[in-house]
């Protein structure tokens, strides 16, 4: 998985032309550029193993926590929703596109610059022509998970 950094602001393919999977993998490659996202939060890497499956990882660092001395719940909610969407968008066809409808968010553990590396594991539960449902996984350093989430998406044209 490569590192997410702002080197990479070229686009070197035309998305229109790709898939939904293609145009993650060239994310990946550093075909196309990141999401902003990643730069802001400093994602540490990112992978599309396969269709309905995306990986997204990244470094717990004190400017991601919140004022009781742990890691904010919205910065495990932007790694459990980027997983889960990235998942759907690994199934789009050519000239689709998607967007979440809702998130809905377990936090199980708290998560502290001690807890390793951070591993967010969204896979498409149910794909349909309107509508998918993703699900992603948050895993510290040690493979504890230490939050679920649940996303459903609108597909469109």
């Amino acid at each position: 998985m490569g590192a997410m950094t702002e080197s990479v602001i070229k686009t070197q393919v035309d998305p229109a032309a790709l898939d939904g999977f293609e145009q993650l993998r060239a994310m990946r490659d550093g075909l196309l550029p990141p999401a902003p996202i990643a730069i802001t939060l400093g994602f540490a890497g990112f992978d599309v193993p396969e269709r309905g499956t995306a990986v997204f990882e990244l470094d717990p660092e004190l400017r991601h926590y919140n004022p009781i001395g742990s890691m904010h719940g919205g910065v495990f909610a932007t790694l459990l929703d980027s997983a889960a969407g990235c998942a759907v968008h690994s199934t789009l066809a050519v000239g689709e596109g998607y967007t979440s409808l809702d998130l809905n968010v377990k936090f199980l553990r708290a998560v502290t610059v001690d807890s390793g590396r951070l591993r967010a594991v969204g896979t498409v539960v149910q794909r349909g022509r309107r509508t998918a449902l993703a699900e992603a996984r948050l895993y510290d350093g040690r493979e504890r998970l230490v939050a679920h989430a649940t996303s459903s998406c609108m597909i469109f044209s």
